[in-house]
């Protein structure tokens, strides 16, 4: 039996709690570590969990008995928590985005390997069977070389939301919509389409006026061969549309499922090609669903990561890849110029201390509550990914 540890009970946690006991190996949820014990104790009757409540993850490893952890903490608290697990031997599976910082990042992937303990980084869009079928039409290349690719993350947020303590800071939250919303979608653009070159970026606050950090982000990126790609991110869409949308030189294909292929005419105007969109429909339909998907399929895969029974699929590394991304659309907007990949440690957006020192306050954060009253959150999964 695989013990568990849920280290912060907020709203995700949830997630993790449920995954834990559908995930298909034997584990129990046995310790809840929160600042505020008795969010942890409600979180714990809601379950029906026999689980051990503890303010601190120190708290929680001098008592000893877990073997695994799910960190999901406020981003700023991820790299200390998680370094804090690793060294003690504790796998971990934390929540995105990975940390606020590289430097962050490449600590937790340092204890990883100098303790030998499993680190993986929450992406549960990729267990999904949408996103692996089109995984593999674009590795197979059936679209042709890929032109131009788009992510649009939308999604829409009250002023209330950045009235939670720890939202809208660059020191607690690591950014806005880019970090902590569109990490989903940047980390699927990454896996689907391979990193960029190069990164022009755009960072607004529209209409969040008790938020230090951006409400709205446009990013163009350019790839080495060639092909172009844009990440829009945003808090202001009613109705949240979130896509997918890759273009190559012989057809489209996209998420929410979409495919259109086009031929030229004569004259150079399109035509439908009907013969090779009915070619990938039917490549999609041989492509097997996953068994487990979202949160459920990422547990799985940690716990059979443990065992030695499977390898990680988001494992430190590419949990980093996004951080970086999103490091070169901040330090892209502020400086108002292109910014060249990979980030290196004299970049001013590599830590913490200089994203603290060069990121813009687009306005004072005000309004600050410990917890709302209702944790009932939305996930992009019920927008149609």
């Amino acid at each position: 039996m695989h013990r568990i540890a849920i280290i912060g009970t907020g709203a995700i946690a949830d997630s993790h709690i449920q995954a834990y006991a559908r995930c298909g190996a034997p584990c129990a949820v046995a310790a809840l570590v929160d600042l505020y014990p008795e969010k942890a104790r409600a979180k714990a009757a809601k379950h029906g969990l026999n689980a051990a409540v503890f303010k601190s993850c120190d708290e929680m490893l001098a008592a000893g008995g877990c073997e695994a952890a799910s960190v999901c903490l406020p981003p700023f608290e991820h790299a200390a928590a998680t370094i804090t697990l690793l060294r003690a031997g504790v796998h971990v599976l934390v929540e995105k985005p990975m940390a606020v910082s590289l430097q962050e990042c490449d600590a937790m992937i340092a204890a990883a390997a100098e303790s030998g303990a499993v680190l993986a980084v929450v992406s549960q869009n990729r267990f999904t069977t949408p996103m692996v079928k089109l995984k593999c039409i674009l590795e197979a290349g059936l679209i042709g070389k890929l032109l131009h690719a788009r992510a649009d993350s939308f999604w829409w947020r009250g002023g209330n939301y950045y009235d939670l303590w720890w939202r809208g800071t660059w020191e607690r939250e690591g950014g806005g919509c880019t970090m902590n919303h569109a990490v989903h979608h940047i980390d699927l653009f990454l896996w689907l389409a391979g990193a960029p070159a190069e990164v022009r970026a755009v960072c607004l606050n529209l209409c969040h006026d008790n938020s230090e950090v951006e409400d709205f982000a446009s990013a163009l990126l350019r790839y080495p061969n060639g092909a172009v790609g844009q990440l829009t991110a945003s808090l202001v869409h009613h109705g949240e549309e979130q896509q997918l949308v890759f273009q190559g030189e012989r057809a489209a294909v996209g998420l929410p499922w979409r495919v259109k292929a086009s031929r030229q005419r004569e004259n150079g105007f399109p035509e439908d090609d009907p013969a090779l969109a009915a070619e990938i429909n039917a490549f999609r339909d041989r492509v097997p669903p996953l068994s487990l998907e979202g949160h459920d399929g990422q547990v799985a895969n940690f716990v059979a990561a443990i065992e030695g029974r499977e390898a990680l699929w988001v494992d430190g590394a590419e949990g980093r890849r996004a951080i970086e991304l999103i490091a070169a659309i901040y330090q892209s907007s502020c400086q108002g110029r292109p910014v060249a990949l990979p980030l290196a440690p004299a970049d001013p957006f590599y830590t913490r201390e200089g994203i603290m020192a060069h990121a813009p306050r687009f306005h004072e954060k005000r309004t600050s509550l410990e917890n709302f009253a209702a944790d009932d959150i939305t996930f992009g999964r019920d927008f149609g990914l």
